[in-house]
């Protein structure tokens, strides 16, 4: 699994479902942009996401990275993203093989996304494998990458 974790003062994504505009949106939080790969499991989804909700980079009365998303009873929007995955090692165009199968890298977001709400973390999400406009606010700017395999970045 890849993700991209931007903390932000709001977010939201827009897309068209059966041609009718739909839209997400959350206040100071988490916007996540998450790949999941074939050989993901749910103890890998798990162990991310759990990571990602108790690490600590909101400041505090200090102004130091000190509290979790928890603390500040922040939202996560998660927008599934299965280019994290492109690899340019080839030449311009992404070889996008690296990603998982869209059933059950749908499975894997899903099981991302439900243990946020399991741990009572307010939950907005796209739609997996539309089309969408993610509109993000970053704050500070604070972007994290994560990843639960080697991530070549070789272009």
């Amino acid at each position: 699994m890849r993700l991209v974790v931007q903390r932000v003062t709001a977010g939201s994504v827009t897309w068209n479902e059966a041609g009718e505009p739909r839209s997400a949106t959350i206040g100071r939080g988490y916007v996540l942009l998450v790949g999941a790969a074939s050989n993901d499991d749910e103890a890998t989804i798990r162990k991310l996401a759990d990571k990602v909700i108790d690490m600590r980079v909101f400041a505090d009365e200090a102004g130091r990275m000190n509290l979790s998303l928890v603390d500040v009873h922040g939202s996560a929007l998660i927008v599934s993203q299965f280019t994290l995955f492109a690899d340019f090692s080839r030449g311009r165009r992404p070889s996008l093989l690296g990603a998982g199968d869209p059933k059950r890298a749908e499975e894997l977001y899903l099981a991302f996304v439900q243990r946020f709400r399991e741990r009572e973390v307010e939950t907005q999400t796209g739609s997996f494998g539309a089309d969408m406009t993610v509109t993000i606010e970053n704050d500070g700017p604070v972007t994290l990458v994560m990843s639960s395999d080697d991530w070549p970045t070789r272009v």
